[in-house]
Parts: structure tokens; C-alpha cells; sequence
């Protein structure tokens, strides 16, 4: 649940969900309101109106009948009864004015300080599915009413029964409300974040095949250009890398020629000291030219994924290091397929073992499963890195001032080359200085999992 709030698509969904919610809930908040007060309005003119008819039949009924008449004629909302007089208020309710604009003449309707006691317990209208509830504002109080006879009345105004509808069942229909919309808002946010991901998935399949298919050109407009502009930034990045490579390849191609002939001639020099220093000088310049087409090279993927024995790969590796006097071993089993490049991977590997046996005497390869992915450690016997350089040792051309680069050379390509080779592949490379001595160089590579 945390992976999909963190998540865009869970980011829209509850965006979505929650506006949803608070509209409607607001939106459902005003219709109840409405509605009350339309209820409330209807109810005090029903009552205005059966107060009319009672207090007219009243009026019609001989003065001596009229406690038994009333006695029977009241009905629920309105009590009206012979008697003195109550104490008056300050002024006419709306209800009262009314009232006595509709008897005209010669009825006197004035409102009364106290109140039923009804209105002291008043009625609560469900709002909101009922999660809410709001008070009865309608008419609630005591009126004094003169008939034209002379004769005194009481008329009691009171709430509702009940406003409350015991049959409904709220839960069902705020579940199916909740449902409904978490429904809807899940599908926006899967189609509003759908070309995203698209996106995302081809840019970190760009990183591993520069010769992936373009991305097709459908959806919204939005959505077109940019997947346009995602295919053209792969032409063009595909373009600069041939020609990188291309360029490179050149112009190895064109020193080996100048070279060679600089080593035939070094061979005339006559002082064996000199041109044993010239020759290795050559040999340096030599490798440098070749690492630097390998690094170019490294970062090319023109050649194809493929389904690839984890551990057949290494034991090929760590043979063929061993059948050029390397001093290697390999222990271990991932029991696992990758997807990736076998030369490339052969690059990787063999770049490792060698630094191992130049700088450490030794390459140590063990390999295991760990979550998921493979982990293959190389170990060497020599003096490890320093902490603060281990990060810098990645960098092109760059080498580590000390006995470890100056007894054994080399060009300071090895390790950029195998980790831009493991970054294409999913993968990644980490450094650690063994506590028992010796550097540990360690491969992370993900499970091949086929149909995902």
C-alpha cells in the first residue's frame, strides 16, 4: 500500500479520490440543507392553514361546546384550547403575522413569551447519509388568539414527531457511494498515468538497448509529441554512438600503422636501456588506444539481448582466464538465467579477473543468490583501495596513487568499462576492502524472468 500511494497512479488516485469526496460531500451537504428548508417551509404553511380552518370552526362552534369540540378537532402540530391568555412577547413571529393576514379583520394573533415544551427537545434531520444531523428550525411556539367574539385562546405550534426515517439503511448506500467513486477515480488514474509509465518503461530500456522499437504514436496529442520526441532523442543518441564508436575505431585503426613502425625502428636503437624504456613507453600508448576503442565500445549495444546460464558464463570466464596462466577459482552457484549481452558480459567478467590477478596476485570469484539477483564478489590479495578513492577508481584514465598502479601499470579503463556494461545490464558494481585483507569487487545482476 505504501509502494502504491508513493507511486503517481496512487498519487491521482487519492487526488481524485478525495475531490471527489469533499464534492460530493459538500454538494450533498447544500442538498440536505435545501431540502430542510423546504420541508420546513411547506410544514409552516400546512400549519398556517389547518390553524385557520380550527380556529374559524372554533369561532362557528357556541362558546359552551367549544372545550369538547376542540377536545376532538385537535390533531398533531397544533393544540389549540380555551384559556387566559399567556404572557406576550416583544413582537409577531413570521408565523403570526401570517396568520393574521390570513383571518383578516377582527382576529387578534399575538405571539407568546414561553414556549411548548416540545421546542426544548428538538427534532434532528439527518444530513449527509446521516453521518450528520441538523435541528428543526421550523415554526415552534405559543400564540394568543382573540376570536372576533371576544372570547380567548391559546394555540400551541409544535415540531415534527420525527424527522428521522428508522428504514433507511445509510451504511449500504455510503458503501456503494465510496465504491462507485474509488471505482471511477482508480480508472482516471490508471489511464491519466498509463502513457507515464509508458515512458518511463522505454526510457529504462533505452539504457539497455539504444535499438529498442520506437514507441508507437497513439493516445492523446500530449502523449504523441512527446513519444515523438522520445524516438527522435533515440535516433539521435543511437547517431552520436556509431559515430563515437565509429570515429574511434578510426582512428585506432589509423595509429596501429605509426606505432608499428615506431617499434620496428625502436628496435635499431642501440642503447638497451633507452629502448627498453621507449618500447614499454609504446606498449603503454599501445593499450591506452585499444582500452579507449573498448570503453567506446562498452557503451555500444548494438549487439542483442539474449536469455543467457548465469553459471556457464562464469565457468567460461574464470577458463578462460585460468588457460592464460591466471591464477583463478570459482565457487558457488546462482541456479539462475539473466538477459544480456555474452560478449559484453564476457567483457565485464574478464575486466574483473584481471584487475584481481594484475593488482592482487589472485581473483577469488564467488558467486550466489541473493533477493533475487545475482551477486558474483571478486576478491584479490592485494593492498585494497583506500575508502576515499573507491568511488573515484570508476572514473576514465583515473588510478590510484599507489603501488597498486605504479608496480603493475594499466590504463584505468578496466573498471569504467565493466560498470557501464552492468548499468546496461540492470545491474550494478559496489567496492569493499575485505576485512581479511585484499579488495572485494562485487556484480549485482537481476533475474531474467521470461513473459515480464
Amino acid at each position: 500500500m505504501k509502494a502504491f500511494l508513493g507511486s503517481m497512479t496512487g498519487r491521482v488516485f487519492v487526488t481524485l479520490l478525495l475531490g471527489i469526496l469533499i464534492s460530493g460531500a459538500l454538494t450533498q451537504l447544500m442538498a440536505d440543507n435545501e431540502r430542510q428548508r423546504v420541508l420546513e417551509h411547506a410544514r409552516d404553511q400546512n400549519l398556517i392553514e389547518r390553524a385557520e380552518q380550527l380556529i374559524m370552526a372554533t369561532e362557528i362552534v357556541p362558546a359552551p361546546a367549544r372545550r369538547a369540540y376542540l377536545a376532538v378537532a385537535n390533531r398533531p402540530g397544533l393544540l389549540l384550547e380555551v384559556g387566559e391568555p399567556r404572557p406576550l412577547a416583544k413582537g409577531a413571529s413570521e408565523f403570526a403575522e401570517t396568520l393574521g393576514e390570513r383571518l383578516g379583520a377582527g382576529y387578534q394573533i399575538v405571539s407568546a413569551s414561553a414556549r411548548p415544551p416540545a421546542c426544548e427537545s428538538p427534532v434532528r434531520i439527518p444530513q449527509l447519509y446521516g453521518l450528520l444531523s441538523a435541528r428543526w428550525r421550523g415554526a415552534c411556539e405559543y400564540l394568543n388568539v382573540r376570536l372576533r367574539d371576544g372570547e380567548a385562546l391559546r394555540l400551541a405550534v409544535l415540531p415534527p414527531r420525527s424527522a428521522v426515517n428508522d428504514d433507511t439503511d445509510y451504511r449500504a448506500v455510503i458503501a456503494l457511494f465510496f465504491v462507485s467513486i474509488a471505482f471511477l477515480a482508480y480508472l482516471v488514474a490508471r489511464m491519466t498515468t498509463r502513457p507515464l509509465k509508458q515512458l518511463a518503461v522505454a526510457a529504462q530500456e533505452l539504457g539497455n538497448d539504444i535499438n529498442r522499437p520506437p514507441l508507437d504514436l497513439t493516445g492523446a496529442s500530449e502523449i504523441r509529441q512527446a513519444s515523438a520526441a522520445f524516438n527522435a532523442m533515440q535516433a539521435r543518441i543511437r547517431q552520436y554512438i556509431f559515430q563515437r564508436t565509429q570515429m574511434l575505431a578510426a582512428i585506432t585503426h589509423d595509429l596501429q600503422t605509426p606505432l608499428t613502425r615506431m617499434r620496428l625502428r625502436l628496435e635499431k636503437v642501440a642503447d638497451a636501456e633507452l629502448q627498453e624504456r621507449l618500447i614499454g613507453d609504446l606498449s603503454a600508448m599501445q593499450a591506452m588506444v585499444r582500452e579507449g576503442l573498448e570503453l567506446a565500445r562498452s557503451m555500444d549495444t548494438t549487439e542483442s539481448m539474449q536469455m543467457l546460464d548465469l553459471d556457464s558464463l562464469l565457468a567460461s570466464s574464470c577458463d578462460d582466464a585460468a588457460d592464460a596462466n591466471q591464477p583463478v577459482t570459482l565457487n558457488g552457484r546462482s541456479g539462475m538465467a539473466i538477459l544480456g549481452r555474452p560478449l559484453d558480459l564476457r567483457r565485464c567478467l574478464g575486466n574483473l579477473i584481471d584487475n584481481a590477478v594484475k593488482y592482487g596476485r589472485e581473483a577469488q570469484v564467488t558467486v550466489d543468490r541473493v533477493n533475487g539477483a545475482a551477486r558474483i564478489r571478486v576478491r584479490d590479495r592485494g593492498p585494497g583501495i583506500p575508502p576515499n578513492e573507491q568511488a573515484r577508481v570508476f572514473d576514465p584514465f583515473y588510478r590510484v596513487e599507489t603501488s597498486r598502479s605504479r608496480e603493475s601499470g594499466g590504463t584505468g579503463l578496466g573498471l569504467t568499462i565493466a560498470r557501464n556494461i552492468a548499468g546496461q545490464h540492470g545491474g550494478s558494481i559496489a567496492l569493499a576492502n575485505h576485512p581479511e585483507g585484499g579488495l572485494e569487487v562485487t556484480l549485482m545482476l537481476p533475474e531474467y524472468y521470461p513473459g515480464k
